[in-house]
């Protein structure tokens, strides 16, 4: 029996019987229990039910139904080894991914659903952004202490900038045109000013460096900061730090998602498997819970309001972002090394790239489809 207030994360894998379930519970702790060896027509789906969220009244309103299903799987080149992170061209139709111990860049057309180039030579390739506005894409090779720029039209590498050690996320002003560098090992956010195309300054923060976003509401660049619990912010104009706020209750803070519509910052910790949700305009944490182990790289459907965080665990996270709340909806394990998510939001698909699925790189291809609206609301 199902108590209140759970969620039953149940799922389909194709041709595989299925041994272990997991129960979640309100706080997020998993509790594993056996099912049925199912089969599913040839499809995986992970069903996610909101059982119950407390009181009956709430559970009437709140009664819906959230399903992640597969689409298909897409053999990559590059052999079975670690992927990193993604960017999407939404009006291009280009999926961007980083192989980042094949030392190549997989380019996917999302439209035909075909790998058109891997554009390889760069060494350990972690964090990627494509600016379509420039026409470039920045992939930061985390081996080589650079930042390659690749012509996004072309899909040919055009120049590089030096930075410091092991270069990761990566975010864009589209105001000063400016570049901002995550070095991790390198304790800094390096700066490149792609009008002139030369770095102009190698900014402090004085820890590990997690990720690096930009912040469309405020005009400013977010950077966590992994050995110091925090959240820095930046002026990309002035190149000074603005503020530095404490992240209570989130340990090593690295990947996060600034969500515009609530104006706040989804950021979860490495060291404890928890997220703490950051209001960017009163300037507190007003959320906490936790994920999978090894949380790593997050991507939102903003038409369905669903967050997924990919941990380096194989565990897959979703939450519902809106202005009221933020409502994680369940957990479950998803794929071995299932660290990396994106999503198109033109379509809704959502991208999985896995390294080893039966000796074969895949991208999986997942979709949400929700039944059931919430009713009263």
């Amino acid at each position: 029996m199902i108590l209140a207030n759970t969620l039953e994360v149940a799922l389909y894998f194709r041709n595989q019987p299925i041994r272990n379930g997991t129960l979640v519970n309100g706080s997020g702790q998993l509790k594993r229990r056996s099912i049925a060896a199912v089969r599913y027509a040839g499809l995986l789906t992970v069903l996610i039910f909101l059982l119950a969220a407390g009181q009956k009244d709430t559970f009437e309103k709140r009664s819906e139904e959230i399903r992640l299903a597969f689409v298909k799987d897409i053999p990559l080149p590059g052999g079975t080894s670690r992927f990193d992170y993604q960017s999407i061209d939404g009006d291009n139709r280009r999926l961007y991914i980083s192989h980042m111990e094949s030392n190549s860049v997989i380019v996917f057309d999302t439209d035909s659903n075909k790998v058109i180039s891997e554009i390889k030579n760069i060494r350990r390739p972690t964090g990627i952004l494509v600016v379509p506005d420039m026409n470039r894409v920045f992939v930061s090779a985390s081996a080589e202490d650079r930042v390659y720029v690749i012509n996004a039209s072309a899909l040919k590498i055009t120049g590089s900038f030096q930075t410091e050690r092991f270069p990761d996320g990566i975010a864009y002003d589209p105001e000063s045109k400016r570049v901002f560098v995550s070095n991790e090992s390198g304790r800094v956010v390096t700066v490149f000013d792609s009008q002139n195309n030369r770095v102009i300054r190698n900014i402090e923060l004085g820890g590990e460096v997690g990720n690096t976003h930009y912040d469309s509401i405020s005009g400013l660049i977010y950077s966590t900061v992994q050995t110091r619990g925090e959240l820095v912010a930046i002026d990309p104009h002035t190149l000074n730090m603005v503020a530095r706020y404490k992240l209570s209750g989130c340990k090593g803070p690295h990947g996060f998602y600034i969500d515009e519509t609530t104006h706040s910052a989804f950021i979860t910790g490495e060291d404890n498997a928890a997220y703490v949700v950051f209001d960017l305009t009163i300037h507190r944490v007003v959320a906490r819970g936790t994920v999978g182990s090894g949380p790593d790289v997050l991507a939102f459907d903003k038409k369905a309001h669903i967050l997924f965080v990919a941990s380096e665990s194989g565990v897959v996270s979703a939450f519902e972002l809106r202005a009221a709340a933020t409502r994680k909806l369940g957990q479950v394990f998803f794929a071995p090394h299932a660290h990396s998510v994106s999503v198109d939001q033109k379509t809704g698909m959502v991208y999985f790239p896995l390294q080893d699925v039966g000796g074969h790189a895949v991208l999986r291809v997942m979709r949400v489809v929700t039944e059931g609206r919430p009713t009263g609301e």
